[in-house]
């Protein structure tokens, strides 16, 4: 059977935000019919923007499903039987409710379902078998009672009619019950005879009036009992009686009195309840057999059954008892006996817990929260109930329909200021006196993400310490979110920014949980003195808010970097300053100038002289650097005072610079004013060089240098190969003389002046002067190589009393260790082998050289003069080994290194050698370490004909 939707009300009430909706539909119809559809109800016709929810309250919810999209309403999977959900009452209406939601306004539907009955039950008698007794002497119309057939469906459907079978003495009439049932009488037509037909065996059919009508039979018995000439008789065949529904048991409702005229058994009356007395009456009330007194056997409620009717049969004892029948309607009267009762129900889903509904702060004026029901089971006034709701102004109570009603919002809600509101709902009915009822019900608010984290301070100022180690903790920002769960959860980052050219993120880092911040790397206060960063805190709500603060990282400095002296220019950490000895007492000689790259008291410089000069001749001012003479100076023309200069800031601990300071007595004039010596253009310029600039010059430089020495080396090493092949074809006849060698280099020099003098001489300044080339002795030939290698080569003492030459802070000139080196060339180590270096000296090594007369005469005829350019090979026998033996050689290396440095000029000619007495070799120079010259930490300053020229 298909659904007929018949009516759809379109408001029952005009209430706020309620809407009622009637429909029917005929019982048993297939899980999933379609009932009707809530949407087209709606005065908003916007089925896509809707949803629909069934109230909790409705327990039941498997007989009726209400689609959330159109709220279409449809059968469940229970179905529905109306004869399980409201028996036998005339109409069964299934009431519920709906809530509809559109754009966050929520609207309540109450829902009538009407289920109709169908003729889906027959008939049926509480037994197929019943029997009866009838006195022969009967009249005719005599009524025997027949047992009430069962009809479960009500209306039409149920029993109409009753029919029995074809006789001729017995017939049935049908009746309608006080409470509505029909039943039957069995009525005797005409008189019995017992000695005719002792017994008579009918079929009882009942029918009801669907379509089709359906039925049941029952056999009925009827024995014919033997006369009793008098009946009982009641005085009224129907008696009506009040009682209210508070009575006590045991309460007498009423005396019955049935009279019968004969005597004996005949005469004697025994009262009884009808076949037609429910269990339930039976159970309530009490018929006293001898007495017939009627009593309240239990409790009785109005609200259950309001009327009761007993069927009372009085009988005589007498052989062929004769009965009548006397039926005792009782009629309840309702006392305001029960309080109201309240059921509070929230949105579906929207709440776990029993008595709590949920709201979301985001709600607007008048939104939906809670339905509230209040029924009273007495009637009338009694039944009439009042409610109010209590606890704050926000929220209110408005009627729904009936007795419902609704709990709505009257004002924004923020659930940071009250996350949870208490409530109570009082019913009231109108009874006398008055039951009330009370309710607490809770409404918590939900969490919106409508706010953002806010940090504890919009400003953070941090000093870090500068040298501080990668990783260092910083200081650590908090923000806090009032918001619960996942939009109170702040999350930190860092905005990224540009600081001197990269980013923030590679100075530090952000821990996102716990806003901690940490250096990345190591703070500079010279370079970096302060450090502002964005932190940005988020939510995790959706969408998500956030805000963001400032943090500023102060550098404190650190007494990291010493004093430097600036002015004027160190050389290997010292200076000489030049002093007229004509120079007054008193008189300002220099100046020292210094700065330190911190900051604060650490880069306060106080000066001062280590060890106080002879006869205090100088002093110097603490804070200003002023050096002054104290003394006179007239005596010590060309004296040298050395004094120890230290410069220490104010720090802690305190970092101190020192400097060797030179102070030179010369001829020259004083100064009309002050001298002071003053830094160059140049030299200032170079304090602002670009230290990055300067390394990539310097790298550049040096990777040139590498890859020239080893294009130098590889052709030095084809020239050798080559040099050996010529060497093995020449024939050893070819012996030259070296003394003739040493000869022109004797001649040779004596023109060109003091070699030493050319060698030490002060190396010019860079880029302005190129130095010569110089040859030096490889082991079997020459080399050129720059004259700023050459510049390396020295003979310097090492400072530490090692070496067999003089200091060069005792003899500047270098002229005894000139002398000894050339004496030492020429008379000795000059034939040393390779395999000096590894087994000793020999005894060649320290022979003459072979400049000298030969006193053995040479097997081989004089061989012819020859000459020989720089990479001329000297002549060797490789067949004789001479023996050897250890011997320390002092500073043969130095002396060595020395040979190289000022020979170089002697083989830029060509040079003509005599053949020596047997062959011989020249020091394998090639094998011996080169060691690198510094440069004098003083330095001279001669007289100067300009006496303005500052020192």
């Amino acid at each position: 059977m298909g659904p007929l939707r018949l009516l759809a009300a379109s408001c029952l009430l005009a209430v706020s935000r309620c809407k009622t909706v009637r429909y029917r539909t005929d019982e048993e119809g297939a899980p999933g019919t379609v009932i009707g559809t809530l949407a087209d109800e709606m005065p908003v016709k916007a089925p896509g923007e809707m949803s629909f929810r069934l109230m909790r309250q409705f327990s039941n919810s498997s007989l009726v499903r209400v689609r959330e999209e159109d709220g279409q309403l449809s059968i469940g999977e229970a179905g529905l039987d109306r004869e399980r959900l409201c028996g036998q009452a005339p109409q069964c209406v299934l009431a519920f409710d709906v809530v509809s939601c559109w754009r966050e306004r929520y609207r309540l539907v109450h829902v009538e379902l009407e289920v109709r009955d169908i003729n889906d039950n027959a008939p049926r008698f509480p037994r197929a078998q019943m029997t009866l007794e009838v006195s022969e002497s009967a009249a005719p119309g005599t009524r025997l009672p027949l047992e009430v057939a069962v009809d479960e469906d009500v209306g039409s459907n149920s029993i109409q009619s009753f029919q029995v079978s074809l006789n001729s003495h017995f017939g049935v009439e049908a009746q309608t019950r006080a409470d509505g049932a029909r039943c039957a009488d069995l009525v005797l037509l005409q008189e019995l005879d017992r000695e005719r037909q002792p017994s008579y065996t009918l079929e009882l059919v009942a029918k009801d009036g669907g379509s089709p009508a359906r039925s049941g039979t029952a056999t009925v018995h009827v024995r014919v009992l033997d006369a009793n000439d008098n009946s009982p008789t009641f005085a009224r065949g129907s008696v009506t009686v009040e009682l209210p529904e508070d009575a006590p048991p045991g309460s007498l409702l009423l005396d019955l009195d049935a009279d019968d005229p004969d005597e004996g058994p005949n005469g004697e009356v025994v009262y009884a309840f009808g076949s037609q007395v429910p269990p339930e009456a039976r159970r309530l009330f009490r018929l006293d057999p001898r007495s017939g007194r009627l009593t309240l056997e239990a409790a009785v409620d109005y609200e259950r059954t309001r009327t009761y009717e007993l069927d009372v049969r009085a009988q005589d004892r007498g052989a062929s008892p004769r009965a009548a029948t006397c039926t005792v309607i009782v009629r309840l009267a309702d006392v305001n006996d029960n309080a109201p009762r309240i059921s509070i129900s929230a949105l579906r889903g929207a709440g776990s817990a029993a008595g709590v509904a949920y709201v979301s702060e985001a709600a607007a004026s008048e939104s939906f929260v809670a339905l509230v029901s209040a029924s009273d089971r007495d009637s009338g006034a009694n039944g009439q109930v009042r409610c109010s709701l209590r606890g704050h102004d926000h929220f209110a109570l408005q009627r729904a329909y009936e007795d419902s009603y609704m709990i709505v919002t009257t004002a924004a809600l923020d659930r940071e200021r009250i996350p949870e509101y208490n409530l109570t709902v009082v019913a009231e009915d109108l009874g006398s006196p008055p039951f009330k009822t009370v309710r607490q019900y809770t409404v918590r608010v939900s969490d919106e993400n409508d706010n953002a984290p806010l940090f504890a301070k919009p400003l953070y100022e941090v000093a870090v310490p500068e040298n501080n180690p990668p990783g260092a903790y910083i200081t650590t920002v908090v923000a806090r979110d009032p918001d619960l769960g996942h939009n109170g959860k702040v999350t930190y980052r860092l905005l990224e920014t540009q600081v001197m050219g990269a980013p923030i993120s590679t100075y530090v880092s952000v821990d996102p949980a716990t806003g901690a911040i940490y250096a990345l790397r190591t703070f500079n206060y010279e370079i970096l003195k302060q450090l502002d960063l964005r932190i940005q805190a988020t939510d995790g709500g959706s969408p998500q808010l956030s805000s963001s603060t400032l943090v500023k990282v102060r550098m404190v400095d650190q007494n990291d970097n010493p004093p430097v002296i600036i002015h004027p220019v160190l050389t290997n950490g010292s200076v000489e300053i030049g002093v007229s000895s004509k120079t007054s007492r008193d008189s300002l000689v220099a100046q020292i100038k210094a700065r330190d790259a911190d900051d604060g008291a650490n880069a306060e410089l106080t000066f001062a002289f280590l060890e106080e000069p002879q006869q205090d001749l100088f002093t110097i001012n603490p804070s200003t650097g002023d050096i002054v003479l104290r003394g006179d100076l007239s005596e010590d023309l060309g004296q040298l005072f050395k004094v120890i200069l230290t410069v220490t800031d104010n720090g802690r601990p305190p970092l101190a610079t020192t400097a060797t300071v030179n102070f030179l007595v010369t001829a020259t004039a004083p100064s009309s004013i002050q001298e002071v010596a003053k830094p160059s253009s140049w030299e200032g310029k170079a304090l602002q060089w670009d230290i990055p600039l300067i390394v990539i010059i310097v790298l550049a430089g040096s990777c040139t240098l590498l890859l020239v020495a080893i294009i130098t080396i590889a052709t030095t090493c084809n020239r050798r190969k080559k040099g050996n092949e010529i060497k093995n074809s020449t024939s050893l006849k070819e012996q030259i003389d070296i003394s003739h060698l040493e000869k022109g280099r004797q001649e040779d020099s004596s023109p060109r002046g003091n070699m030493f003098e050319q060698g030490f001489a002060a190396a010019p300044s860079f880029g302005k002067e190129t130095a010569p080339p110089v040859a030096i002795w490889k082991g079997h030939s020459f080399n050129t190589i720059s004259g700023r290698e050459s510049e390396k080569f020295s003979g310097k003492d090492s400072g530490k009393g090692d070496s067999d030459f003089n200091d060069s802070d005792s003899d500047i000139s270098g002229d005894a260790l000139k002398k000894e080196l050339i004496t030492h060339m020429q008379n000795g180590l000059w034939a040393c082998t390779a395999e000096c270096k590894i087994l000793g000296h020999s005894d060649r090594c320290w022979s003459p050289s072979c400049g000298r007369a030969n006193p053995h005469p040479s097997p081989h005829p004089s061989a012819p003069l020859s000459t020989f350019c720089k990479s001329t090979s000297l002549p060797r026998d490789p067949l004789r080994r001479d023996n050897f033996y250890q011997a320390q050689l002092p500073k043969t290396v130095g002396l060595q290194s020395v040979y190289e440095k000022v020979l170089h000029r002697d083989f830029d000619r060509t040079i003509t050698l005599l053949s020596p007495p047997r062959p011989a070799r020249l020091p394998d120079l090639q094998e011996i370490g080169v060691p690198l010259y510094p440069a004098p930490s003083t330095r001279y300053l001669g007289p100067q004909t300009d006496t303005t020229e500052k020192v």
